[in-house]
C-alpha cells in the first residue's frame, strides 16, 4: 500500500512539475510605439483647439525629400495620422473651420507645404488617404532653421490679438500655420 500511494505522488510531482515550464521572457511587442503620442493644445475664450500627433525622432536620417518624400502626403507625424480638434470655428490659414475633429496631413515640398484639413477620421498613416474628404487646403511657406529639432515637435504659439500660429519643427524645418479665433462669429451646421 505505501509502495503504490508513494507511487501515486511521485507522478503527481512529476506531472506538476512538467505542467510548470520556465519560459524565457517574451521578446518585447514589435508593435510597441517608437514613437510616443504627443498633444499641442490652445485655449482662446470658449474656444479649444488641440493636435494629437505621433512623434518621430531623427535618429541621424536626413528627413525631408528622404525618409519623407516630397510631393507624397504624409501623416503629419507617426503611427496614426495626426487630428486636429476645434471645440469652435476657426480661421485655418484664412480659412474658416467649423467645431469638430478632422486629419492634418501634409505634403512636404523644400520651398513650402500643402496642408490638409480631411475629414475622414481613424487612419493610420496615409495609406487611405482620399483627397475627395478634404475639408481644405492652403500652402504655407518652409523656414530652415539654424538648430537641428531631432523629436518632431508640433506646439501652438502665443496667442496675440486673438491670433496663434500651428508650428512644427523637425530636423532643421519649420513650417507656421495661421489660426484665427475670429470674434463674435458662431457655428453654423456642416454639409
Amino acid at each position: 500500500m505505501i509502495s503504490n500511494s508513494y507511487n501515486l505522488w511521485v507522478l503527481v510531482g512529476i506531472f506538476f512539475f512538467s505542467s510548470c515550464t520556465f519560459e524565457k521572457p517574451e521578446e518585447p511587442d514589435p508593435r510597441r510605439r517608437k514613437s510616443p503620442i504627443a498633444i499641442a493644445s490652445v485655449k482662446h475664450e470658449n474656444t479649444y483647439v488641440k493636435v494629437v500627433y505621433g512623434q518621430p525622432y531623427k535618429r541621424g536620417r536626413e528627413i525631408f525629400g528622404d525618409l519623407i518624400p516630397y510631393d507624397e502626403v504624409w501623416r503629419t507625424g507617426a503611427n496614426e495620422a495626426t487630428e486636429l480638434t476645434t471645440t469652435g470655428p476657426i480661421r485655418f490659414a484664412g480659412k474658416r473651420v467649423e467645431p469638430g475633429t478632422y486629419t492634418l496631413f501634409t505634403i512636404p515640398r523644400e520651398d513650402q507645404f500643402t496642408v490638409i484639413l480631411n475629414k475622414e477620421l481613424g487612419q493610420w498613416g496615409a495609406f487611405e488617404y482620399d483627397q475627395s474628404h478634404d475639408l481644405l487646403r492652403t500652402e504655407v511657406p518652409t523656414y530652415r532653421t539654424d538648430d537641428v529639432t531631432e523629436v518632431f515637435t508640433i506646439r501652438f504659439s502665443d496667442i496675440v490679438n486673438d491670433s496663434t500660429s500651428i508650428v512644427m519643427n523637425w530636423n532643421q524645418t519649420r513650417i507656421e500655420i495661421p489660426v484665427q479665433f475670429p470674434a463674435g462669429e458662431k457655428a453654423t451646421s456642416q454639409p
